[in-house]
């Protein structure tokens, strides 16, 4: 079958979804951009039409992912509204959702080793999706007495990490790291015990 080349239809689309199918396999490192153009169908050398190396095209994957992640989390902030309670807890939920459903993207997004200040498109689309979660969290913060009240900032990075760490342990399936209850519940319960330690819910009885 000869290569497409340049008449492919839309080269650099096909390329990125060439390259999500492999880091899903191989991890962000264990590819090159020849495996990639073999995956889209054209030839190594048409490649850098459209990128110059293979970093910038996992970046590209990481923009969209970020993007796509937004998305996401704008639309689980809405369906929580009017409480500023269930719009944290579903943005948070959307997370592990994202990554499950969205492996190859999440994984160039937060474990490629690429800077989200690579290109400004990328810091644009991951500042945007982390501004969300910042939102809902300053939202909450405000039944938070103010001297006890932390910055909006640091309550959703330890929200993020709770999710990440869930997500790496948890629910990619590594050998050796099952655990009796599902992610969704540890999640769910992890937030709760932070939540509860800020005064944000009640204890349980």
């Amino acid at each position: 079958m000869p290569k497409r080349g340049y008449h492919h239809g839309n080269l650099r689309q096909a390329l990125v979804e060439a390259a999500l199918r492999l880091i899903e396999i191989k991890g962000p490192t264990g590819f090159t951009l020849s495996e990639a153009a073999k995956q889209a169908g054209v030839t190594p050398a048409a490649v850098y039409r459209h990128f110059e190396g293979r970093e910038d095209l996992i970046a590209e994957a990481a923009r969209q992912g970020f993007s796509m992640f937004a998305d996401l989390m704008q639309f689980a902030y809405d369906k929580g509204q009017p409480s500023a309670l269930a719009a944290f807890e579903s943005t948070g939920r959307a997370y592990l959702a994202f990554a499950r459903k969205h492996p190859g993207h999440y994984i160039s997004m937060f474990e490629s080793g690429i800077s989200v200040n690579r290109t400004p498109e990328l810091a644009d689309a991951a500042a945007r999706a982390r501004g969300i979660l910042e939102r809902a969290a300053t939202e909450l913060c405000e039944h938070i007495p103010l001297h006890k009240r932390p910055p909006a900032s640091m309550f959703s990075a330890h929200i993020l990490a709770l999710s990440h760490g869930v997500v790496e342990l948890y629910a990619r399936n590594t050998p050796g790291t099952a655990s009796p209850f599902s992610p969704e519940d540890l999640l769910e319960s992890g937030i709760g015990i932070y939540l509860r330690g800020l005064g944000l819910i009640d204890p349980d009885t």
